[in-house]
C-alpha cells in the first residue's frame, strides 16, 4: 500500500505542477522534476510518514525498476527517428556533428578542470579531471524528447537533434571508458589496454547488435497479430524484454561484457520502424500508453537530486566550472561541427543549446566512478550537482532554442475539452 500511495502522490504532483509550469511557460519535465524534489526526501519526505511521498533513499532506489522501463521506451521512441528516409537527408551530418561535439566538449572540460587541478592540487585530483572530462560529453535523451513532443516541435533543429543525441551517447560511452581506465591506471600505477581500449568498444558494438537481432523478432511477432491492442501489447513486451537482456553482464575470460540499454533500444526502435509497416501507428499509440511512466520517471529523477551537494562549497565551485565549460564545449561543438556539414544556420545557432541537458547516462558513469578510491566520491558528487542544474533549466533552454528557430508552432494541438475541437491559440495543452 506504501508503494502505492507514493507512486500515486507522484504522479498527482507532477500533473498538478504541470499547470503551474504551463502558466510560467516552462516545459512540464520541468515540473515534474519540481516535483519530485518537493515530495522527495529533503523536502516531503523528510516528515517521514509512510507513503506521503519517498521518504529516503532506499525507497527510491527500490523504484529502479520503473526508471529503467522508462528509459528503455524513451530509448526506443528515439530509435523511431531514425527512418531510412530521413536518415539519407541528414544521416552523414549528424553523425558528424554528433562525434564532433562530443569529443570537443570532453576536451574543453579537461582543459578546464586540469587547470583548475594544478590550481588545487589537495582538493582536486588529476583523475577526477579526466573523468569528468568524458562525463561532460553525454547528454540526457529523455529530457530532450520530453520537450520535442510535449511541444511537437518540427524542423532542421528537431530533426538534427534527435540522432545526435543518440550518435553523442553512444561515443560519450566509449570516450568515459577510456578516460575511466586512463585515471584507474593513474591511480594503481598499471594501465589496463583491454578495459582502455576494447571493453568500450565492444560495448557499443555488442548493444548495437543485440538491438538489431531483438529488432528483427519485434517485426516477425507482430505479423502474427492483427488487433491494434495486441500489437501494443508485443510492442511492450518486448521493450520489457529488451531491457531486461541488456541489463545482462557477464566475463569471457579477462573481458567484461556488458550492454547499454539505452543504444540496445534505440537500435530496437530504428530496426522496427524500418521494418514493420505499421510501426507509426504502433509508436502513437505507445505515446500514449507511456505517459504516466514517463512522468514517475521525471518525479523520482527529481527526488533522487541529491541537495546536500550544495553544503560543500569546493564541490559548488567546481560544479560551476565543470557546467560552464560543458556548456561552451556543446555550444561551439555542435556550432563548429554545423558549420563545417554546411547545415542550416538555425542549426548551427541553435542546436549546442539543446544539448545541454544531462542526467541519466551521466548518473550512470558517476556510480560507475564510485569505485575509484579517493576520487569517486568527488566525481558523483559534481556530478549530481551539475544534473541537478542541467535538469531544471536544461529544458527551458531547450524549449527557448526551438522556440527560437521556429520549430514549435503555437497552434498545434486541440484541448480534449472543447467540444468543437478548435487549436489553442497560445499554448499546447500537455499530457
Amino acid at each position: 500500500m506504501e508503494t502505492l500511495l507514493s507512486l500515486a502522490i507522484a504522479l498527482f504532483a507532477g500533473l498538478m505542477l504541470s499547470r503551474v509550469a504551463k502558466l510560467l511557460q516552462l516545459p512540464a519535465v520541468t515540473a515534474y522534476l519540481v516535483a519530485g524534489v518537493l515530495i522527495g526526501p529533503y523536502c516531503l519526505g523528510a516528515l517521514k510518514v509512510p507513503g506521503l511521498g519517498f521518504t529516503s533513499s532506499e525507497q527510491l532506489d527500490s523504484m529502479g525498476i520503473i526508471c529503467d522501463v522508462a528509459l528503455g521506451f524513451i530509448a526506443f521512441a528515439i530509435g523511431n527517428e531514425f527512418r531510412l528516409s530521413q536518415l539519407k537527408a541528414i544521416g552523414k551530418s549528424a553523425t558528424i556533428i554528433g562525434i564532433f561535439q562530443a569529443v570537443f566538449t570532453t576536451l574543453v572540460v579537461d582543459a578546464a578542470l586540469i587547470g583548475l587541478h594544478f590550481l588545487i592540487p589537495d582538493k582536486f585530483p588529476l583523475p577526477a579531471a579526466i573523468i569528468l572530462g568524458a562525463v561532460a560529453s553525454a547528454t540526457a535523451p529523455a529530457a530532450t524528447l520530453m520537450v520535442v513532443r510535449q511541444y511537437k516541435a518540427k524542423g532542421p533543429v528537431t530533426d538534427t537533434l534527435l540522432p545526435v543525441v543518440a550518435i553523442d551517447d553512444a561515443v560519450g560511452l566509449v570516450l568515459f571508458a577510456i578516460s575511466f581506465g586512463i585515471a584507474k591506471a593513474m591511480l594503481n600505477g598499471a594501465v589496463d589496454i583491454i578495459s582502455v581500449i576494447f571493453e568500450p568498444i565492444i560495448e557499443v558494438v555488442l548493444s548495437l547488435g543485440l538491438g538489431f537481432l531483438m529488432g528483427l523478432l519485434i517485426t516477425y511477432f507482430e505479423k502474427f497479430f492483427h488487433s491494434r491492442s495486441k500489437r501494443l501489447s508485443m510492442s511492450v513486451a518486448f521493450v520489457f524484454l529488451t531491457v531486461a537482456i541488456s541489463m545482462l553482464e557477464f566475463n569471457i575470460g579477462s573481458i567484461n561484457v556488458r550492454f547499454s540499454s539505452l543504444l540496445v533500444c534505440m537500435m530496437l526502435g530504428t530496426v522496427f520502424c524500418n521494418f514493420c509497416d505499421f510501426s507509426e501507428e504502433l509508436m502513437d499509440r505507445l505515446d500514449r500508453w507511456t505517459a504516466p511512466i514517463f512522468i514517475l520517471f521525471f518525479v523520482i529523477s527529481g527526488a533522487e537530486l541529491e541537495l546536500s551537494v550544495f553544503t560543500d562549497i569546493m564541490i559548488v565551485l567546481i560544479g560551476v566550472c565543470y557546467i560552464a565549460f560543458r556548456s561552451l564545449g556543446k555550444y561551439y561543438g555542435a556550432g563548429l561541427s554545423a558549420n563545417f556539414v554546411k547545415a542550416r544556420p538555425t542549426v548551427r545557432k541553435y542546436l549546442g543549446i539543446t544539448l545541454l541537458p544531462q542526467a541519466g547516462v551521466a548518473l550512470g558513469m558517476a556510480i560507475k566512478a564510485k569505485a575509484l578510491v579517493g576520487v569517486g566520491d568527488i566525481v558523483a558528487n559534481i556530478i549530481l550537482f551539475s544534473v541537478l542544474v542541467y535538469e531544471l533549466i536544461g529544458p527551458f533552454l531547450t524549449k527557448v532554442a526551438l522556440s527560437k528557430a521556429g520549430e514549435i508552432n503555437p497552434e498545434g494541438k486541440v484541448s480534449a475539452r472543447t467540444p468543437d475541437a478548435k487549436p489553442i491559440e497560445k499554448e499546447e495543452k500537455t499530457a
